[in-house]
Formats: structure tokens, C-alpha cells, sequence
């Protein structure tokens, strides 16, 4: 009877040596991943993320068959060996040294970070009090700085209640645990200020090891792992990335005009050109009191210079606006149409809309304008500078001013303000100012006292002040000469009649210059005075321009002069913006004024002697001619001598008169003028005529009779 082997077999010696070769074989291939895993630190990262979890069991069980040669085939199994899986810590921290984002001076910029636990089993990961496991290093300043754990939406801003605040920790914070090979999302937010410049750069760490997965070591920026049951204890790792400050939408607006100088009443042709200069796009912006479907745009915005008003005949591009607002108003906000006023002298400013963005690297196309010269004032130069609004990659406004230097809008100012040759009354511009000089034309006239624009008796130049001595005259008879010297005062103004703001040289010409007279100018009211001369002295007087400015003229006559005559001192005021243009007048000083020249005529009726002899009964009659001596004509803004309350007296007991007692008078005395006569009566021996008034170049006659006894 045949038995069915034991399943215990007894092994002959061969048989046990090849199955415990087997065996260890088998063992060695399944201890050896083990050993591999105890040495985990000294194995590439890369290995861990598909390693086996820890606390894994790994079991291994040999087996094997074999024959008793007899045509019997068996099998057998060896005891079951248990390896259980350690845990090994890792920690990899993203980017490391990435490419830099670019930013804009006053963007918001957020570095995600993400964290894996490359171990094999859930860990947690540690992040220091205040913020120190994150670190900046670079050269921009930055503001609103935040960093957390973000757990909502991807990309999203901090999340109060939902997201882990990491900067503002007061205490180290302990991450939720990251499963083996999963990953925790940190965002790191920051704001670059406004002064951040093309090339600043900023750095943001994230922890501060060496490497990744490396032993941690307790530094005072490190992100490490939490769990200490690890057979490689804690882990720490680095990342970091930056970020590079490029130009946001910056504008640049050139303005080309002629430099001068121009003649009045001509026009002045603007251009206008925009470009951006920054590495990215400028875009529209709003201007909140233009029609819809026009009030959006990149504009360039011109005023229209004061002096000036925008010449008529131009054709602009569609939607350029308008506005009849004043230049004090902020462009943005002025009132525009797209249809000009009726008059265009109303137009304060013009706005030209280049597009709806300006791309980086490119120039808006060219514009031109053209202003016609309203001012009769060449000092002031014509001004102009404009104005371009934009916004920028952040939404923030941007600007420049012609002549300035690129903007960026970064301080968030608009720079539309006007000096004062434009209009405003606050002159506040970071521009310069395009220049364009006006010809200036000198003109002048000078003349009496309050009327520089006095005409003479021929042209401009003879117009006259005309004053007389009233000292050294008394009982001199013409042909006799003045007994003392006087000084004169006389004023004359001056008024400057050329377009613009002038100096004025105030000369006495040596024509017709009285000899040994004294001429003395003072300009400030008579506080100083300057001796002025033929040829020797010159004073300068600056009036501004359409002004009038006085002088005093103190004229010292010499006594011994000839009485009943004229002496002329003749004042020149000379431009010195315009050579040869000069005006002249006269200081006209007369050694008395009134002249009397008397005759007789002897009328001889008696039979005895001649007709004209003097006998007595003959009649005696006397004519006093009156005459003033000076000069009169040209318009009545000239200074005459008019010669007033006249009284002419006859009387003929008088020394040396004697005819009161040797003649009777005869009634019927007359005065060519209508004077007023008194004494005309019988037995008179004393006569008076009164004439009001006598003007210049005016004469008349006083006639009386006399019997001779």
C-alpha cells in the first residue's frame, strides 16, 4: 500500500544546502530596499516622492518545490519575515531662483510659493513668528506687505477665516498636515512703491537653508517640517523668486514752435508729438465733462496761449473737443464740445484724442495747431506748454508736460497748471515753456505835463510847455534886458508808445540851446537831479510798456537876458529798443510876455502951424498897442502863456509923465478888444483899460486924446 508523503520532509544534506542558498538570496532581495530607505538622507529628492508610506509593513515569505527523483513533486514554504516601513521627512520649497516677474513702480505683486512633503508620510510644516521665514533683499522699498497660506481660490487676495497669515504672526504657526507628496500653496504679496525706477529689482525667500531637504538647524529664517519621529529628524528648504521694476506706460509730449521773433498780428504755428517711452501700454482715460462716445481716449491737451487766439480756417482730426473753461480749471474736469464756439477768441483750450491706448514703444501721430497774435504787447513773450493724460498698466493716471522729462504718473498728480503767461493764478508746472519771442518796435512821445501825445503847430516834434520869468522884468522897457536870474520848473511827460516794455535816453540837443542856461532832469519826482547839457549828460528812463512816466525839467536862466523874448529848451527822448526812434518838445521860457508899444499922432486943426504941429488946441492922440509875444498853435494839449486880468494904466501925472497938467482930455477913449476903460470923463487925468484875457499870438489897442492947453 502506497502512503502519501509527510508533508514535513526530512531534506537530505544537498537538498537543505540549496534551500538555504534560496532562502538568503530571497531575503537579501528583500531586505536591501529597506537598508536603501534607512538611508534616505543620502538618496536624491526625486527618490522620495515615490517612496513607500511609512508604517508600511513589507512581508516576505519564501517558497519552493522540488522532486524525490521517483517521479514525486513537492512544494514547501519558508517562515514569514516582517520589515516595517520608517518614516523619512522631506521638504521641497518652489521656485528656486526662477525668472523674475517684472512690475511697475506702484504695482501689486504676488510670489506663489508652493511647499511639498516629499517624505513618506503626513507631516506638517513650521513657519517663524513675524513673519521671519520670509526675507526681501533687493532695491525697491515696498509697502502692504502679507504673506499666508493660501487655502481659497488659487491666485486670490488674503481671505480672512480661510487663509493663514504668516507675516503677522505672533507666534510660529504650524501648517495643516500635507499628506505624503502633496503640496501647501504660500503667497507672498507685496505693493512696489511709487519710487521704484526701471531696474530695481526685489528678491522674496522663502526660508533660509542652504538647499532643499536639508537637516534643519534651527536658523532664524527657516521653514522646516514638524514631525520629530523621523528617522533623518526635521527637514528644512529654501525658495525664493524676484521680481524686476520695468517702466509702466510712461508719456512723453514734445511741443516744436518757432522761437522768434514774430511780428504782431501774425500767427504762431504749433506741433505737437506723443510718444511712449515705457515698456508697457498706456490706456484710455476719462474726461468727465466731454460728449459720450468722445470723452475717452489718450489725450493731448493744448491752451491756447494768452495774447494769442486759435486762428480760424483749421481742419482737425475727428474728436477733437473744445472747451471755453479757464486755464485754472483741471483739463479733465473742464467743460468740452466737439463744435468750437462761434468765436474762437472764447477757446481757452483744444484737446486732440490720440487713440484709445498708446502702445509702449510707439508715437501717436503728430499734431498741429496754429494761434494768431491778439496782444499789442511785444515785451511778454508768447508761452506755451501742453498737457498729455493717460493711464498706466495699475490704472493710474499719467501725465506730462511739454518740456518736461517722461512721466510715469507715479506721484498721481496732474501737472495742467499754467504759470501766469498762460493764465492761472497759481504758477505751478513741472514743464518748461516753449518761447516765442515777439518783435519789438520802440516808439515815444514826450510833451507837456499829462499830454505826451501833444501836436505843435507843424508835427509832434514842436509841441510846447511855454512858462515866463517873473523876476528881473518890472520897468524894463523892450530892448532892455532882465536884472536877475530865475530858476523854472517845468514838468513834461513821456509815454511809451512802442509794443513793448522800453528804456527811454533823455537828451537835450544842442540846437537853439539858450547860452549860459543851467538844465537839470530829475526822474524820481525831484528827489535827485541831473545836470543835462548839450552833449554832456544822459538819463535813462524805463517805462513799461503802454505807460506813462513824468519828469521834472528845472531850467536856470542867467540874468542880462533880453526881456520880451522866447528862449527854447528843446527835451528829446530817444527808444533804445528801436534805434532812431525819438520825440521831441519844448520847454519855451520867455523874459515876460506882454509887450506895449505905444504912438502918437498929432492933429493940428487951430489954422496956426502945420497940420501935425503941436500947438496948443491941436489934439494929442496916443495908441498903446498890446501884444502877447508868444507862440501859440499846434492842439490844445500845448502849455500857452495866456495873459490875464490885463490893466493898462495912463496916468499923466505919473513920473515921468507931465502931459496931465499940459493937456485936457478929450472924451471918447477906445480899446480895440472891448477892454473896459475908466477915467474917460472931462478934467481926467488918470485912464485904465482892463482887458480879461490875451492869447498867445493875440493883440489889441487902448486910444485916448489929449488938448493940448
Amino acid at each position: 500500500m502506497n502512503r502519501m508523503p509527510s508533508p514535513f520532509v526530512r531534506l537530505k544534506p544537498a537538498a537543505r544546502t540549496l534551500t538555504a542558498t534560496f532562502l538568503r538570496r530571497a531575503l537579501t532581495q528583500t531586505l536591501l530596499p529597506v537598508v536603501a530607505l534607512l538611508l534616505c538622507g543620502l538618496i536624491a529628492t526625486p527618490l522620495f516622492a515615490q517612496s513607500t508610506a511609512g508604517g508600511t509593513q513589507i512581508q516576505n515569505r519564501a517558497s519552493a518545490t522540488y522532486s524525490d527523483g521517483g517521479g514525486n513533486n513537492y512544494s514547501t514554504a519558508s517562515n514569514t519575515v516582517t520589515v516595517t516601513v520608517s518614516n523619512v521627512s522631506g521638504l521641497v520649497i518652489t521656485p528656486d531662483n526662477g525668472t523674475p516677474q517684472s512690475a511697475v513702480a506702484g504695482q501689486q505683486v504676488r510670489f506663489d510659493f508652493v511647499v511639498t512633503n516629499t517624505g513618506n508620510f503626513a507631516d506638517q510644516v513650521r513657519f517663524l513668528a513675524n513673519g521671519a521665514s520670509i526675507r526681501f533683499t533687493g532695491s525697491v522699498d515696498l509697502t502692504s506687505i502679507i504673506a499666508f497660506i493660501d487655502r481659497g481660490a488659487p491666485g486670490g487676495a488674503f481671505q480672512a477665516g480661510t487663509d493663514i497669515d504668516i507675516s503677522g504672526n505672533a507666534a510660529d504657526v504650524l501648517s495643516p498636515s500635507i499628506a505624503q507628496n502633496a503640496t501647501l500653496s504660500v503667497a507672498v504679496q507685496v505693493t512696489m512703491t511709487a519710487s521704484a525706477v526701471n531696474g530695481d529689482t526685489v528678491r522674496v525667500t522663502l526660508g533660509d537653508a542652504s538647499a532643499d531637504n536639508v537637516a534643519a538647524d534651527s536658523s532664524a529664517n527657516e521653514v522646516r517640517t514638524v514631525a520629530s519621529g523621523s528617522v533623518n529628524g526635521l527637514r528644512e528648504a529654501v525658495g525664493d523668486a524676484s521680481v524686476q521694476i520695468v517702466n509702466d506706460a510712461q508719456l512723453l509730449l514734445t511741443l516744436t514752435a518757432p522761437t522768434g521773433p514774430v511780428p504782431l498780428g501774425s500767427n504762431i504755428s504749433y506741433g505737437l508729438n506723443l510718444s511712449n517711452p515705457g515698456a508697457r501700454d498706456a490706456q484710455n482715460v476719462t474726461l468727465t465733462n466731454a460728449p459720450a462716445g468722445s470723452n475717452s481716449g489718450v489725450f493731448v491737451i493744448a491752451p491756447i496761449p494768452v495774447g494769442t487766439m486759435l486762428a480760424s480756417g483749421q481742419t482737425f482730426p475727428a474728436g477733437t473737443l473744445y472747451t471755453t473753461s479757464p486755464l485754472t480749471v483741471d483739463p479733465t474736469t473742464a467743460v468740452w464740445t466737439t463744435v468750437p464756439p462761434a468765436n474762437l477768441a472764447d477757446v481757452r483750450r483744444i484737446a486732440f484724442n490720440t487713440g484709445n491706448s498708446l502702445v509702449a514703444g510707439t508715437s501717436a501721430t503728430a499734431i498741429n495747431f496754429t494761434v494768431t497774435i491778439t496782444t499789442t504787447n511785444a515785451t511778454t513773450s508768447i508761452f506755451e506748454i501742453a498737457d498729455a493724460f493717460a493711464r498706466n498698466s495699475i490704472g493710474t493716471q499719467v501725465t506730462d508736460q511739454s518740456g518736461d522729462i517722461v512721466r510715469n504718473g507715479g506721484d498721481g498728480n496732474a501737472d495742467f497748471e499754467e504759470d501766469t503767461a498762460t493764465g492761472s493764478s497759481a504758477p505751478q508746472f513741472d514743464g518748461v515753456q516753449q518761447q516765442t519771442l515777439l518783435q519789438t518796435t520802440g516808439s515815444v512821445f514826450v510833451g507837456p505835463s499829462g499830454k505826451p501825445n501833444a501836436v505843435g503847430p507843424t508835427n509832434t516834434n514842436d509841441d510846447y510847455t511855454n512858462k515866463s520869468l517873473s523876476a528881473g522884468l518890472a520897468g524894463v522897457a523892450p530892448g532892455g534886458v532882465t536884472t536877475v536870474g530865475q530858476q523854472v520848473l517845468f514838468t513834461n511827460t513821456l509815454r511809451n508808445a512802442g509794443n513793448s516794455n522800453d528804456t527811454f535816453s533823455i537828451t537835450v540837443p544842442s540846437a537853439s540851446f539858450p547860452p549860459n542856461f543851467t538844465v537839470e532832469i530829475s526822474i524820481n519826482g525831484g528827489s535827485s537831479y541831473t545836470t543835462v547839457q548839450p552833449g554832456n549828460g544822459t538819463i535813462n528812463l524805463p517805462i513799461a510798456f503802454g505807460q506813462t512816466a513824468d519828469i521834472l525839467v528845472r531850467v536856470t536862466a542867467p540874468a542880462g537876458l533880453e526881456i520880451l523874448r522866447a528862449y527854447p529848451v528843446t527835451i528829446r527822448a530817444t527808444s533804445t529798443t528801436t534805434t532812431g526812434a525819438f520825440n521831441e518838445t519844448i520847454n519855451r521860457l520867455y523874459t515876460g510876455f506882454l509887450r506895449l508899444d505905444k504912438t502918437v499922432a498929432v492933429n493940428n486943426t487951430t489954422g496956426v502951424g502945420t497940420a501935425t504941429d503941436a500947438v496948443p488946441g491941436a489934439d494929442i492922440t496916443y495908441t498903446i498897442n498890446y501884444s502877447n509875444i508868444s507862440v501859440g498853435g499846434g492842439d490844445s494839449d500845448n502849455v500857452q502863456l495866456t495873459a490875464s486880468s490885463i490893466v493898462i494904466t495912463e496916468d499923466g501925472n505919473a513920473t515921468p509923465n507931465n502931459w496931465g497938467t499940459s493937456t485936457l482930455h478929450v472924451v471918447g477913449a477906445t480899446d480895440s478888444r472891448g477892454g473896459t476903460i475908466t477915467g474917460d470923463v472931462v478934467g481926467s487925468t488918470l485912464l485904465t483899460d482892463s482887458v480879461p484875457t490875451l492869447g498867445a499870438n493875440q493883440s489889441g489897442s487902448f486910444t485916448f486924446k489929449r488938448k493940448i492947453k
